[in-house]
C-alpha cells in the first residue's frame, strides 16, 4: 500500500473539510431554495447541486437508526398512476422513516428486518392495514411481535360494505321515490352520526330514509355500533363485544355486512391487540401526505434513492417543502 506523505495527507484532509463545508453550504440554501435557484446563485450545473444535497442527506439520513424501536407502522404510497407503490415502515415513537422500498409485497420488507434484527431492537408492535403481503412478513420475520389493525381501516371496510349495501338495494328497489332517497343518501350514510349537523335536516333525512328501508338501517346501525369495539374497557369487554357483533351482523343475512362479518373474523387477534398496544397507522397517514406534497413540488423523482433519501429526511420539518 502506497504510504501517504504528511503533505498529502494534509491535502486530503483540506479537500475532505472543504467538500463537507460545500455540502452543508449548498444544504443549507436548498432550506429556502430549489435547486435550480442553486445552481443558477452558485453557477453550478443543476446536477451538481443535486449530487451534493443527495451525499449530505446519505451521510446524515442513509440508515436510520433502529436499535430503539420499539413500535413501527407500515402502509405504502402511490408513486405514479398504474398501481406503482412503495412502502414505508414508521417509527411511531420519533416520527421518522425508518425504511423506504419499491413495491408492497411481502419481499419489499426483507432487507428491513434483517437490518432490525442486526440492530437489537425490541420490536414490540407492528400497526398496519390487513394488506396479507405485510401481514405475511411480520408473521415470517417476528417473534412476539403483536400486530394491531387499525382502527381506521377497518370502519373504512365498513363503510364499503354499507355503501355497497345501499347500492344493491337501489338497483333492486321498484319505486321511484325510495330510489331517489336511497341513491341520494350516501354521504349521510358514512357520516358518523355525532358529525350530524343538528341545525340543519340531516338527522331528521337520515331517520326517514332509514325508516323507508329495514335493511339499510340495519347495516347502517351496525356501523355506528362498530366504533364502540375500540371504546370497551379491556380487552375482555372487547372480545366479548365484538362475538355479540358478529352474531348480530351475520343475523341480517345482507351478504357485503356478512362478507365484512368474515374479513373481520379471521383478523379478530390484531384487531384485538389494540388493547395491548393501542397504536394506529394514523402518523404515517399523516406523513405519507408529506410524501405525496414532496413528490408534487419536484413533479416526480427519476432517482429513486434519491426520493427516499428526501423521505427519511422528512421529519426535519425544514425539509418538507423542498
Amino acid at each position: 500500500m502506497r504510504q501517504y506523505t504528511s503533505g498529502e495527507t494534509a491535502l486530503c484532509r483540506a479537500k475532505k473539510s472543504y467538500t463537507r463545508r460545500l455540502e452543508h453550504y449548498v444544504n443549507d440554501l436548498l432550506h429556502s431554495m430549489t435547486i435550480h435557484d442553486v445552481s443558477n446563485n452558485l453557477r453550478m450545473s443543476w446536477n451538481t447541486v443535486k449530487d451534493i444535497q443527495k451525499r449530505y442527506l446519505k451521510r446524515h439520513y442513509g440508515s436510520p437508526r433502529l436499535k430503539d424501536v420499539r413500535y413501527i407502522a407500515i402502509d405504502e404510497f402511490a408513486v405514479q398512476k398504474g398501481h406503482k407503490y412503495m412502502t414505508v415502515v414508521y417509527d411511531l415513537e420519533h416520527g421518522r422513516a425508518i425504511f423506504v422500498g419499491n413495491g408492497r409485497e411481502s419481499e419489499v420488507l426483507k432487507p428491513f428486518w434483517k437490518r432490525l434484527k442486526s440492530s437489537g431492537a425490541k420490536l414490540k408492535a407492528v400497526a398496519m392495514d390487513m394488506w396479507p403481503a405485510y401481514l405475511k412478513s411480520v408473521v415470517e420475520h417476528t417473534e412476539d411481535v403483536k400486530v394491531v389493525f387499525d382502527k381506521f381501516h377497518i370502519i373504512k371496510k365498513m363503510n364499503e360494505a354499507l355503501d355497497e349495501t345501499r347500492r344493491s338495494l337501489y338497483r333492486e328497489e321498484v319505486e321511484v321515490n325510495k330510489r331517489v332517497v336511497i341513491k341520494g343518501l350516501r354521504w349521510l350514510l358514512l357520516k358518523n352520526q355525532g358529525h350530524l349537523d343538528k341545525n340543519t335536516t340531516q338527522k331528521q333525512r337520515l331517520e326517514e330514509a332509514l325508516a323507508l328501508n329495514e335493511p339499510l338501517a340495519q347495516a347502517y346501525y351496525l356501523k355506528e355500533d362498530l366504533h364502540l369495539l375500540w371504546q370497551q374497557p379491556d380487552q375482555a369487554a372487547a372480545k366479548e363485544y365484538l362475538k355479540e357483533w358478529l352474531e348480530k351482523a351475520r343475523s341480517t343475512t345482507i351478504q357485503p355486512i356478512v362478507k365484512f362479518c368474515n374479513l373481520l373474523a379471521g383478523h379478530r387477534s390484531g384487531v384485538l391487540n389494540y388493547y395491548l398496544y393501542p397504536v394506529s397507522t394514523g402518523r404515517l397517514e399523516g406523513f405519507n401526505n408529506k410524501i405525496k406534497v414532496l413528490k408534487r413540488k419536484a413533479y416526480g423523482y427519476r432517482d429513486t434513492e434519491f426520493f427516499k433519501l428526501k423521505i427519511y429526511a422528512l421529519h426535519k420539518a425544514r425539509y418538507e417543502l423542498l
